[in-house]
């Protein structure tokens, strides 16, 4: 039985004068509100929502607005409400079609007694605003669209909170005008939030800059906001006049996070940036936040002459000569007083990306000066934390921990149409599933657009035809698509192709690289420049990155197909067996040798033991 009520009014002073006598839970009962008009609108909850409503007509901030909405439910508590507060921000924010005008003073993704009842009553509440208007997409259409995942209208967690406030006391107790010589660090590993902290922090900045008189009043102000303290006119002052650019290394992300801002209240498309773009750009900036560090370049072979070129005079301006020791690191430093880097060195996917040794001296300076923060919370893997490191020691050819996943689907196909074919069919029940795979097969459709470009089983597919936002391109569910397409973004499911770039050496008993069959002309080219030569063991870890990074990107559920039949002999014991012939995951025995029907059992998931990994 639905136990909320939500009211309307309009919202003027005549008409919310009789709030308080319309229901006497309107001045002492936890409460949220919309104020909205048809272009805007913005969320609030109080203990005394008539009081708070008041003050809000009083303060003239909100005058453009039209409409009141209340929401009441006799089972709310303080906590309750102000989870549904965050929820609608969070929705409101990812649905797009209201401008929020909520400044993000910092709601904490707290728990609290039967918050699993309290979410499925939100649900409910959600679908009635819905039948109002106030939402027109889905639950599930919200959350499988970028502008919700990248959005800053997030809930933090306890830890992201945490670090979001240190960075921003440390911003604010620097001296104007005068930079710092260790930047901030935020370190994470995939799945932990980086990207949402950097983007919130951005939207944090700005809202204290850009805060009218009004916002500065606490007596109209949420008590229980986490940063509502920083909103000061001193601050305020601050704030408003620094330039602040958010630098983002791959296209495809930087894309999705431009569309991102242009959509937010107080951000620009503008200040989002390429490394080229600061480095070319002849204003100094205050502050420069950069999201995937571990992506910035040394000085090497660039993709296009005209990038060499650029790497060049970018040198010579900045620095007055070109040496080949500077990196985009440098300019990042040369062209800002404070720099805040988002990174996880595990994720570097290129001999082009600055070195690991560069960001382990980087972070032990950062840990001196206690300006490293390090996220550790899962946020987007459903089997949390354990995953990622169980990812990353059976690539290494290490004996992993513990294999319970709850809710999580991990399993091993050994043909590779069954495994589309599940894709398919989890897009269509969730969304956001899709092909991934090492770059072991050459782009041969990029010229000729009727070639195949991977063949397994007699089953051809094409690399992804676009390199920016290729997760929600309209052919994306028929194409495979590489790490630069989707490094940074989320999947409920993935299925990952291994390719043979990959393979088990059964006389080391430990994976290799096979240079024959790795055709990212980048990923394994030579840095003459400075005297690099990448030898197959060098390689090998980068390749290693690449599918820690993609066997990671799914929120519910990860597929693999191997082509190297020692390396899916070595890795079956570690998935879920779905056999030839069968597209059902095989709970029970699962093939411990190659590939085909004949393959002989071993154990499945259900029973198991995880073998040591042989000397």
């Amino acid at each position: 039985m639905t136990s909320f009520e939500i009211r309307s009014y309009p919202f003027a002073k005549g008409a919310v004068s009789i709030l308080s006598d319309a229901d006497e839970r309107y001045g002492n009962w936890p409460a949220v509100y919309t104020l909205r008009n048809e272009r805007s609108i913005y969320v609030g909850e109080s203990r005394n929502v008539a009081s708070r409503i008041r003050q809000h007509l009083a303060s003239g901030a909100k005058d453009a607005m039209q409409h009141v909405q209340i929401i009441l439910d006799d089972t709310f508590n303080k906590s309750a409400a102000l989870d549904l507060e965050a929820f609608l921000i969070e929705y409101l924010g990812g649905d797009d079609r209201y401008v929020l005008l909520n400044r993000n003073k910092g709601i904490v993704n707290g728990d609290y007694f039967d918050r699993a009842k309290y979410r499925e009553t939100f649900q409910e509440i959600f679908e009635d605003l819905r039948s109002k208007g106030i939402f027109e997409r889905s639950l599930p259409e919200i959350q499988n669209d970028d502008l919700f995942k990248l959005s800053p209208f997030k809930a933090l967690t306890p830890e992201q909170a945490v670090a979001v406030e240190d960075i921003l006391r440390d911003l604010l107790g620097r001296v104007p005008g005068q930079g710092h010589d260790v930047p901030i660090v935020v370190q994470g590993d995939p799945g932990t939030g980086k990207t949402v902290v950097a983007i919130y922090l951005m939207k944090l900045l700005a809202d204290i800059g850009t805060a009218e008189d009004a916002e500065l009043d606490t007596t109209i102000d949420d008590s229980d906001s986490r940063f509502a303290e920083f909103f000061t006119e001193g601050n305020r002052e601050r704030l408003s006049a620094l330039s602040i650019g958010f630098v983002v290394p791959q296209q495809s992300l930087r894309a999705s996070v431009a569309e991102v801002f242009k959509h937010t209240p107080y951000l620009e498309r503008s200040m989002v940036l390429d490394p080229f773009a600061v480095g070319e750009s002849e204003k100094h900036f205050d502050v420069l936040v950069v999201d995937e560090a571990h992506r910035l370049n040394q000085r090497a072979n660039q993709p296009s002459a005209s990038q060499n070129t650029r790497f060049t005079e970018i040198n010579q301006k900045l620095f007055g000569h070109d040496e080949s020791h500077y990196t985009q690191l440098d300019w990042i430093k040369q062209k800002s007083d404070h720099q805040i880097l988002f990174l996880d060195g595990a994720q570097s996917v290129r001999p082009a990306d600055i070195p690991r040794s560069s960001w382990e001296s980087l972070l032990e300076v950062a840990k001196s000066a206690d300006r490293h923060h390090e996220l550790h919370s899962q946020m987007r893997v459903q089997a949390g934390r354990g995953y990622i490191d169980y990812v990353r020691a059976i690539l290494r050819s290490e004996a992993p921990g513990s294999d319970e996943f709850a809710d999580y689907e991990i399993e091993m196909f050994y043909e590779l149409q069954v495994m589309h074919d599940r894709i398919r069919e989890r897009d269509a029940e969730h969304g956001l599933a899709r092909l991934v795979a090492g770059y072991a097969w050459e782009w041969r459709s990029k010229k000729d657009k009727s070639l195949p470009d991977i063949v397994l089983d007699g089953y051809g597919l094409q690399w992804n035809r676009t390199t920016k936002d290729w997760i929600n391109s309209s052919t994306s569910l028929d194409e495979v698509g590489s790490i630069h397409t989707v490094q940074g973004y989320d999947l409920n499911y993935a299925g990952v192709i291994i390719g043979s770039d990959l393979r088990f050496d059964t006389e080391q008993q430990r994976i290799v690289f096979d240079r024959s069959n790795y055709f990212d002309k980048k990923g394994k080219e030579n840095n003459p420049r400075l005297g690099l030569e990448f030898n197959d063991e060098d390689l090998l870890e980068y390749v290693i990155n690449i599918y820690g990074v993609l066997l990671t990107r799914g929120i519910k559920g990860t597929y693999v197909y191997v082509c190297d039949p020692d390396l899916r002999e070595h890795l079956a014991p570690y998935f879920t067996q779905v056999r030839p012939g069968n597209s059902r995951p095989d709970l029970g025995k699962a093939p411990s040798k190659a590939i085909g029907p004949s393959a002989s059992d071993a154990p499945g998931v259900g029973d198991r033991q995880r073998q040591e990994v042989r000397e």
